[in-house]
Order: C-alpha cells, then structure tokens, then sequence
C-alpha cells in the first residue's frame, strides 16, 4: 500500500462513547502513568502568549529541578534560534510565569537564578501568615529531679523568599500555623440548589405556534447531531420555543442560541436546552411608538400687535393700544 493506515488509531476511534462531531478535533485521551507534566489550560490557552512561548514553557515545565535554562542553554537543544528562544523568555517574564534574579553566592560570586512558576495566579491568593512566638514564660518549679529530655533541635535557617517563588517546608517538625480563611470558589456537593428557572410561556399558544415550535425541535438533529429529542421532550419544550417564536425571534437565531458551543460530553440535551430556553429568553420587540423620540413641550408665546394709536408693536394677546396709548388716554384704566 502507498498510504500507511493506522488501524490503531482507526479502532480506537470507533470505540469513543457519544456521537462524534461532523467537524473539528476528535480527542482520544489515554491517561499517562509515567513521564508526563500537568499543564494548566491557563498557559495551554493563553490568548496572548505566542505559540513559541507556550511551548517553551512546557519544555521549561517537564525538565527536571537544577536544569539549565539559559538562552544558549536552551538554544542548544531546540531547533529554535537564540533570539526566538531569547523573545519567549521575555513573554514568560512579562506574564510571570518566569523571574530572573541575580544572586550572589557564598563564594562572592555573582549568578543569575532562573525560577520557573507553572501557576503565576496562585501566588496571588492569601498566603499563609505564621502565628508570632509567645513571651517566654518562668518554668514551675520541679518537685522530684528526673532527667530533661532532649532539646529538639533547632530548624535550619532558610533561604530568603524570592518575589513570585513558593517556598517550600521542611516535611518534619512543622510549626503551628494559622491559615487565612479559605472561600471556595465551587459550592460543596451538600448545598442547596437553586431551583431551576421555569420554561418560558407564550401568551396564546395557537396551532401555528406549536407546529412551528416542533418543527423547529425535530430538526436540530439536521444541524447538530448530538441534540436528537425525543417525542417526549419535544412535547415539554415545544410551549417554551414558542414564547420564542411569539416575540419574533428568526427560527436560525434560536438554533443558533440553543446548539451553539454546547458541553464536551453532553449527556443529556433535553436539559441543556431547558436552561437556555430559559435563561436566553429574548425581550420582546419594542414597538413604533417606543422607539419614537419624546414630543418636545410646547411654550406658549404671547405675540406681537401693532398699536392702533402709534401704530409701535407691542405683545399682547389681542389687537388694541400700547401701554402708553392706554396711559394718555384714560390713566385709570392702564393703572387697573
């Protein structure tokens, strides 16, 4: 044959659970259980780190402690060139994930110590604050002599802690410790549940509603073949697309919000879809009168007359004399 076929890889594929996608990586994960390195997909997904820097970090990650990291060091044993592997340090550096220090040794000389931190956000978090020694206090007084046990010794004195460096303890004789009060991101399995928002209702479910609603359910399983219902189900969500439907949303905007990005192993679709329909309930449309701009109020403007005695404009709401025509010829009347 010309083309070598895996027929490994071909019947491992055959064997995955589910449907699989029309499109797009297929992953076939077989788990390591030895010579592998856990790497977070905050680093496998970074959106702005190069793919250069990506991958030289989980070079960097799986090598082994005290292993040369230098620029030529690492130029050596990559196809990359120095000023390539040069640049991804610096996106490491720049992102935390790498700090250089100089550091000068017992000897007086000078070195630069690369630390590596495969989770930079952690170091972040509350970190560990050691409860202050107590005051001495005057030992009680001994009755009977007896042999004093053996002083523990004392702790080796550690090395300061580098910015952005976790320091690791010694495994035997730890000392007491108060830990800051830890807030879990991710509620315990005992917690109560929310109750699940209920499926949106239309105002009047006529029969054209229902009939384009389940017709619209049927056929998800056209365009994405893991959401095949049952009768079942197309039954129970019918009324919810049709609330939908009812506040003019396009039948390919409501496959596009139910189907779009579902999860990687979508057990059961009739419930993903009971929560989007749910939660991704669009407003109804405004009307014309909504969307017209508010009517300015009107003032109302006395205007302009012209006197009939010396003919000089003047406002006033009806036609007749100004002010001073009225002075001249009756006073009592202008006064009033």
């Amino acid at each position: 044959m010309d083309t070598p076929q895996n027929t490994a890889l071909m019947r491992a594929l055959t064997e995955l659970p589910g449907p699989l996608p029309a499109r797009g990586v297929i992953h076939i994960a077989i788990r390591h259980t030895d010579r592998f390195t856990v790497v977070g997909n905050h680093l496998a997904q970074h959106p702005t780190l190069s793919t250069t820097a990506v991958g030289l970090a989980v070079r960097i990650q799986s090598l082994p402690q005290g292993t040369e990291i230098g620029i030529k060091a690492l130029a050596a044993r990559l196809p990359e060139g120095e000023k390539l592997v040069a640049a991804a340090l610096r996106e490491l550096e720049a992102h935390g994930y790498l700090q250089r220090a100089r550091t000068r040794l017992p000897n007086g000389r000078i070195v630069t110590r690369t630390v590596f931190c495969n989770q930079p956000t952690a170091l972040l978090r509350a970190r560990v604050a050691v409860r202050p020694p107590a005051p001495p206090q005057a030992p009680p007084p001994v009755q009977d002599p007896a042999p004093e046990p053996p002083a523990p010794e004392p702790a080796p004195p550690q090395a300061p802690a580098l910015p952005g460096v976790q320091q690791e303890q010694a495994p035997e004789a730890p000392a007491p410790q108060d830990h800051a009060p830890f807030v879990a991101l991710v509620p315990p399995p005992t917690a109560p549940r929310q109750p699940p928002p209920p499926l949106p209702q239309p105002r009047e479910l006529t029969a054209e509603l229902h009939r384009a609603a389940t017709a619209l359910l049927s056929d998800l399983r056209r365009h994405a073949p893991r959401f095949t219902l049952s009768e079942n189900d197309v039954r129970q969500l019918a009324p919810a697309v049709a609330a939908w439907l009812e506040r003019d949303a396009h039948p390919d905007a409501i496959r596009h919000a139910l189907t779009n990005d579902p999860p990687r192993l979508l057990r059961h679709p009739a419930k993903l879809l009971k929560h989007r329909l749910a939660t991704l309930l669009p407003p109804p449309l405004p009307g014309a009168d909504d969307l017209a701009a508010p009517a300015r109020p009107r003032i109302a403007v006395t205007p302009f007359q012209t006197c009939d005695g010396c003919e000089r404009a003047f406002r006033a709401p009806n036609p007749g004399h100004c002010r001073d025509c009225r002075n001249a010829h009756d006073p009592a009347q202008a006064a009033a």
